[in-house]
């Protein structure tokens, strides 16, 4: 839920960070530290933060970075410690971006560096695009930390599931064992089935299955 709109006062040109921390994060203290750090590098002055804690599945539209873009004038300045915060999609993000450099404003980002003023011309697009795949790659990279948090609140077990797992030579069990154990050759058994004599004896290994020739071994 959205609280009251934000309300900066116009005191001229004031740098402002934007904090968004899923429910899978312990915190913004990492990120402030970060950013402040960049602040007093870059000589951009006192850094004002809003943080919230939601998924990124949300729609930035909705979120509290709305309310500051929308607060934000000529020659202020918005910094985020990961580019990817910003929305839920490298579309969401480009939006922003354009909106904030229609409105003269600065845009800082910690991860990956990058900066946009007024001094950019028509390479920034060009640019936009140079980020969009490492951006994908954060943004797949925090909805699936999220979504595997999310499941493991719910009680649900992750990682693979125990057993042996499906083989293709699991509808075929009697016959192999049969021939196996009729003499037949592990060799021409993974022939037969499509296999190799080193996946055959895993198979059975990993099956537990007595597989001992009842009759002596026959060339083929």
């Amino acid at each position: 839920m959205r609280t009251a709109p934000i309300k900066l006062k116009n005191m001229g040109p004031k740098t402002y960070c934007y904090l968004r921390v899923s429910t899978a994060d312990q915190s913004v203290d990492k990120f402030k530290n970060e950013v402040l750090n960049y602040s007093n590098k870059s000589n951009l002055g006192q850094v004002k933060f809003f943080s919230e804690k939601i998924s990124g599945t949300t729609s930035w539209r909705t979120r509290k970075v709305a309310d500051i873009i929308g607060a934000l004038g000529k020659g202020d300045r918005l910094i985020v410690p990961e580019l990817s915060r910003l929305g839920r999609s490298t579309a969401e993000i480009l939006e922003i971006l354009n909106i904030a450099k229609k409105k003269d404003v600065e845009v800082h980002s910690l991860k990956p560096a990058f900066v946009v003023d007024d001094t950019m011309s028509g390479k920034v697009m060009a640019t936009m695009f140079a980020l969009m795949a490492e951006l994908e790659r954060d943004l797949i990279s925090i909805r699936t930390k999220e979504a595997l948090q999310a499941r493991k609140k719910a009680g649900v077990k992750l990682g693979r599931p125990k057993g042996p797992g499906k083989s293709k030579l699991d509808p075929h069990k009697d016959e192999i064992v049969a021939l196996l154990r009729n003499g037949s050759q592990k060799k021409f058994v993974a022939q037969r089935y499509r296999t190799t004599p080193t996946n055959l004896h895993l198979w059975i290994k990993k099956r537990g299955l007595d597989v001992e020739p009842i009759v002596r071994p026959v060339a083929r």
